[in-house]
């Protein structure tokens, strides 16, 4: 078999594994690495790959961590040639170490539960982010689902209950008036790579302004995500 180069998303879940083992290289007989072969063995990467027995297999995953060990910065050994995206993601991993395992391990839930595997192709594929492909693929198609955001906006109306911020308590109709009239956006309390895959019920989601948003997301000091109710406490400490 011909080699075939490894992708960011197979990347991804093998130096998350590194990391988790101490920036250590893990033998062919360690069963985090059977494992990992069995699942890489199973994306929809590489068409007819897996057919070849020795394709992703756990002497080929061992070996990737490897060439992931040596190609850290600092290191002082004998370097393998690990290829320049695997310098990529390991520097990746290096400087945001909780933000790129939290990433690790959604994809990791996705794949396991074959939710990844069942999505369909989403548009502009082509220019996705460097989270990797499948990753992408499953954020946007989670975010392409109206239909929870649309529910949770008239299950709020329905109530009586002006459509502002939960945090800051902007309204986006009585800033921008017609314009903002009926807009909000809609975020999941708890992140989707936390829970790992499940039922999102209404009372799930919060109503965010956009800057609300982006903070609850933000990554501060190894912290990569917040609730909205943390995020208001952190408000009142600099009022």
């Amino acid at each position: 078999m011909a080699r075939i180069n490894w992708t960011r998303d197979e990347l991804l879940l093998a130096c998350a594994l590194v990391v988790e083992n101490g920036w250590r290289e893990l033998r062919p007989a360690d069963k985090r690495v059977q494992n990992l072969s069995r699942i890489l063995r199973t994306l929809p990467l590489h068409d007819g790959a897996a057919a070849d027995p020795k394709f992703r297999s756990p002497g080929s995953v061992s070996h990737k961590t490897g060439d992931i060990v040596t190609v850290r910065a600092g290191y002082h050994g004998v370097t393998t040639k690990g290829g320049q995206l695997t310098r990529e993601v390991v520097a990746d991993f290096t400087e945001h170490t909780d933000e790129m395992l939290s990433v690790a391990r959604a994809l990791y839930a996705g794949v396991t539960s074959a939710e990844i595997v069942r999505i369909p192709a989403q548009e502009g594929e082509t220019t996705l982010a460097r989270e990797g492909q499948l990753l992408s693929r499953w954020a946007l198609h989670r975010e392409r689902n109206k239909h929870l955001r649309e529910r949770k906006i008239q299950a709020v109306l329905e109530e009586g209950i002006p459509l502002q911020c939960e945090v800051c308590s902007f309204d986006f109709a009585a800033a921008y008036g017609e314009l903002g009239d009926g807009y909000i956006e809609v975020h999941h309390r708890l992140p989707l790579h936390i829970s790992g895959v499940t039922e999102t019920r209404i009372a799930d989601l919060a109503l965010l302004c956009a800057n609300c948003h982006r903070m609850c997301h933000r990554s501060l000091r190894g912290e990569s995500w917040r609730t909205p109710a943390a995020l208001q406490g952190q408000i009142r400490k600099c009022v």
